[in-house]
């Protein structure tokens, strides 16, 4: 099983639901007898840590940046906890010579981040080329480099330019997949000839979910029962949405693959988010809701990469809704990725929606006909975090890697995101010597390790 792996650390930057306590009688961290040692994983493995704009750099005006979707959205006063926002951020912007050296000195052969797309095109195709955004980046690959470390460079991670929402809706929108291949146009003729390893998109499937199913990121957009704002069809939008992320991906690695990648050497997959599943009741029919609950998140995203359509677990329900490809978008869509980088955190439990009643939305198309939870039964999953749905639970890394590797023939894959966040209520000495932390990465990392093992 060709598998590398990022590990990530993990920045909950946006919008973060703490949980009250984190006592509770959970399955645990199952890995008190567990050890993981370099030598378990190949030579070629790189370990890395990832960051993306929004979250890490701030200067949000400096040295010609236009204004961002999240920009806007987090001067809004209610939208963020607290009304903070990202406009210093880590002050990466300023300092990442210092960020680059604390890098090198974990011993990390590998660092992930992304272009802020209204620093390079301020007003997207509506505007020029920024010089100070070019610079800024450049100064970055050049530094990682001279370091040995090894840039992963995503396009687009949400953060966009302003002006197109309000031009025409951004991703509802078409024209958007335009205005992203002039984006990554832009980057493989700027950064090309240096960055060996390119993502497209990060995680669509997570953008629709928070953007226009529950409304919680910008645009903001949602309906009942996931939300209740003044503008949103959380049943329709996030499948135009992710069909147009998903088309512009498919044409700008069309472009990549015809213009850039035998001269530059570089090779160029997307990103999704997926949990690992297991069924909440020893019934068919929740099995049969964990393959949903899969299809419905990375296979939504990852089927049209590798095979040109949508999963047949959505088109088994679809309606009419759900968009179809043009034979020219087959075409070109159809193994436009050369790796998969996967973002993998927990896993949580699945409960048919179909033949039982569910909640919260599990009855809806979008959601798969199933119903999701960390809970069975009184007890937890696994540890809770500090972050809403995401349970310490190692083992759903060696599932989730065997399922992917199975489902997409083996493909290469990059676990691009997995990291740690604690409790609200985790208690100070952990915290200053990050036990938790400690335990987690040592979990899933022997959980990685015997994924790659089985698949040898």
């Amino acid at each position: 099983m060709p598998v590398n792996d990022i590990i990530h650390v993990s920045l909950m930057f946006f919008v973060v639901y703490l949980l009250v306590s984190s006592t509770s009688n959970a399955e645990g961290f199952e890995i008190e007898s567990q050890d993981v040692r370099r030598s378990e994983f190949p030579d070629n493995f790189l370990f890395g840590t990832a960051v993306s704009s929004y979250q890490v750099e701030g200067g949000y005006l400096e040295d010609g940046k236009g204004l961002s979707n999240w920009d806007v959205f987090t001067h809004i006063p209610g939208n963020i906890k607290n009304n903070e926002n990202g406009d210093d951020a880590d002050d990466d912007y300023h300092l990442f010579l210092e960020d680059a050296e604390i890098a090198q000195s974990l011993g990390v052969n590998a660092y992930r981040f992304s272009i802020s797309w209204a620093r390079i095109l301020p007003r997207g195709s509506f505007g020029e080329v920024n010089p100070g955004g070019i610079k800024f980046y450049n100064k970055i690959i050049d530094n990682l480099l001279l370091r040995g470390i090894e840039p992963f460079l995503t396009i687009h991670h949400f953060d966009l330019p302003q002006e197109l929402e309000d031009r025409y809706g951004a991703w509802l929108s078409p024209l958007m997949q335009d205005d992203f291949l002039l984006l990554a146009k832009t980057c493989f003729k700027s950064f090309g000839g240096r960055v060996k390893y390119w993502t497209t998109i990060n995680e669509p499937n997570v953008f629709a979910e928070m953007s226009y199913v529950r409304g919680l990121y910008p645009p903001a957009h949602c309906s009942p029962p996931f939300g209740n704002c003044s503008v949103g069809n959380a049943d329709i939008e996030p499948l135009i949405v992710v069909h147009n992320m998903l088309l512009a991906h498919g044409k700008a690695v069309k472009l990549y693959r015809e213009r850039f990648q035998s001269k530059q050497g570089g090779s160029i997959g997307l990103v999704v988010q997926s949990h690992m599943y297991e069924p909440l009741r020893d019934v068919e029919s929740d099995r049969q809701a964990v393959n949903r609950a899969l299809a419905f998140t990375g296979g939504w995203v990852l089927d049209p990469l590798v095979f040109g359509d949508y999963p047949p677990e959505m088109r088994q329900y679809h309606r009419s809704e759900l968009p179809r490809f043009s034979s020219e978008e087959t075409e070109y869509m159809k193994g436009s990725i050369d790796f998969i980088g996967l973002n993998h955190y927990s896993t949580l439990y699945a409960k048919d929606c179909i033949h039982s009643p569910c909640v919260l939305g599990g009855d809806h198309f979008i959601r798969g006909f199933t119903f999701t939870t960390g809970e069975r039964d009184g007890t937890l999953i696994g540890e809770p975090t500090g972050v809403e749905r995401f349970y310490v639970v190692p083992r759903g890394m060696e599932k989730i890697v065997d399922h992917v590797s199975k489902r997409y023939n083996n493909m290469p894959i990059y676990v691009t995101e997995n990291g740690y966040c604690p409790p609200l209520t985790e208690a100070a000495p952990n915290l200053l010597h990050d036990v938790n932390r400690v335990h987690f990465y040592n979990g899933y990392l022997a959980a990685l390790a015997r994924a790659i093992s089985s698949g040898t």
